[in-house]
């Protein structure tokens, strides 16, 4: 059996809606040093967070285990404004984990996520009022990947988005380790067919496609049904594109200390700013500074930028 938890009261009705997987995170505090800091991952939690805290009204669409990992995760996502009406609880599965460790070669992981209550969530269990309710639903790669029964529920919440005249966004975010190449360009390029607004990254689209050009890479996305693509770059920034205009969106120099979930809050800014009515190069500046910002920290979450200090810096 799966609960509900209530949303906060002051949460209002979530125009931004992200399914997926939320997991509880342990990054190691320095190189060669034996120690983690507690914090949280998952790229579409991520991603609801950073548009929540660019003022957004964002929901989350998941499932958690009922142990104390997912009390944090729900306690956090109350702490940041995110409906949780539609996260469940599933007393038979635990929420998921992954560590992050840092060496000469950038950060790795290592997860223990397999049959955890987000990779046990169905098409059942889609919230289909407030799907159909929502302007904009976000997924990515590994909303798709976790697992069939959650890769059945993704497709059939896109399909249902669609049918309802709510935008999808998708992120590619490749993962190797969840599923074969050949299922996962199949699954996804099926999935991009039914998107609206496409954010992947380029070592992503690149081993998708097998195309290494820019323009090339995006008339591949756009022709398959996507009406903005917005390629992300890393610190060069972004790649813009509609079927009428296209152009490098800069990247915003800092000094990085971890890039770890930074696309995930490009995504969200993104999404936050195009749904505040910017068009799509005004929201790549915008998300170009939040996600350079959101490296100059450990961790996923904590140091996302908040929309008054994104501003502020584009103002300067």
């Amino acid at each position: 059996m799966t609960v509900s938890m209530t949303p906060t009261q002051h949460t209002p009705v979530p125009e931004i809606l992200a399914l997926g997987e939320a997991m509880i995170e342990f990054n190691q505090s320095a190189k060669d040093q034996p120690n983690y800091l507690q914090g949280f991952g998952g790229d579409t939690s991520n991603f609801c967070i950073a548009a929540a805290r660019q003022g957004a009204k964002t929901g989350f669409v998941s499932a958690v285990g009922a142990d104390h990992f997912g009390r944090l995760l729900v306690d956090l996502w109350e702490r940041e404004q995110v409906d949780t009406s539609l996260v469940r609880v599933d007393p038979r599965a635990p929420t998921g984990v992954y560590f992050v460790s840092h060496g000469p070669n950038g950060h790795a992981f290592d997860y223990l996520r397999a049959g955890s209550a987000a990779s046990c969530y169905a098409p059942h269990d889609l919230p289909r009022d407030a799907i159909a309710a929502a302007r904009v639903i976000h997924l990515s790669g590994i909303s798709l990947a976790i697992s069939v029964s959650a890769c059945d529920a993704a497709l059939e919440a896109i399909a249902h988005a669609r049918a309802n005249g709510v935008r999808v966004s998708f992120d590619t975010n490749l993962r190797l380790k969840l599923w074969p190449l050949a299922r996962a360009r199949a699954v996804m390029l099926e999935a991009i067919r039914h998107t609206d607004i496409c954010l992947p990254s380029w070592d992503d689209v690149t081993e998708l496609t097998g195309l290494t050009g820019r323009d090339d890479i995006v008339d591949f996305l756009l022709s398959h049904g996507p009406r903005v693509v917005a390629l992300k770059l890393g610190k060069e920034g972004s790649y813009i594109a509609t079927p009428d205009e296209r152009r490098v969106v800069p990247g915003h120099v800092v000094n990085a200390i971890d890039a770890t979930g930074a696309g995930d809050c490009f995504g969200g800014a993104f999404i936050a700013r195009i749904v505040a009515g910017d068009d799509p190069f005004a929201a790549a500046r915008y998300a170009n500074v939040a996600a350079a910002l959101s490296t100059q920290g450990y961790g996923a979450v904590a140091p996302i930028p908040s929309r008054e200090t994104v501003q502020r810096l584009l103002a300067d």
